[in-house]
């Protein structure tokens, strides 16, 4: 069974040999795609790295965690499952939650299907609002996010 590994910050001038050589200790067994942009053509600024087994994909997350490649420290870990592009309809989705003001195509299917047209609108905006207010930070950079707040009242005590 392949595990898919999720490598963050990576710089924008990357190419994908210059990730491969990074990688090419630990086996040949070990795809890479990064993810560029369609009008520039360069890394967005995170990839994906496959491996065969468990013990590879930890290996590689203690190894490359924090790793320095041009100036930027990498973030790997598991990739979370790939969202499914139309939703079922019998069954909720369980997956990631979605950021505030935007909405998947399953959404707006089932909104529209189960929903009248007033009734819908009104929780689109109702829905947006209260979303808002309970936006939580992503739990993979909350300790980053804590530092800049400590560092923001430090910084505001100071002056």
């Amino acid at each position: 069974m392949s595990i898919r590994l999720y490598v963050g910050n990576l710089p924008e001038d990357l190419s994908r040999q210059e990730l491969e050589a990074i990688f090419t200790d630990e086996g040949d067994s070990i795809s890479i795609k990064i993810i560029t942009d369609r009008k520039t053509n360069k890394c967005r600024g995170f990839g994906f790295v496959t491996v065969k087994s468990e013990e590879q994909a930890d290996e590689i997350i203690e190894k490359f965690n924090g790793y320095q490649l041009k100036e930027n420290a990498l973030k790997v870990e598991r990739a979370q499952p790939r969202a499914k592009d139309k939703a079922d309809e019998d069954s909720p989705t369980t997956s990631a939650p979605v950021p505030a003001g935007s909405t998947s195509g399953g959404a707006r299917r089932k909104g529209a299907s189960n929903n009248s047209g007033g009734n819908n609108k009104s929780r689109r905006t109702g829905g947006t609002q209260t979303d808002s207010d309970s936006v939580q930070p992503d739990p993979r950079w909350a300790q980053e996010l804590e530092k800049l707040k400590q560092l923001l009242a430090a910084q505001t005590t100071n002056t």
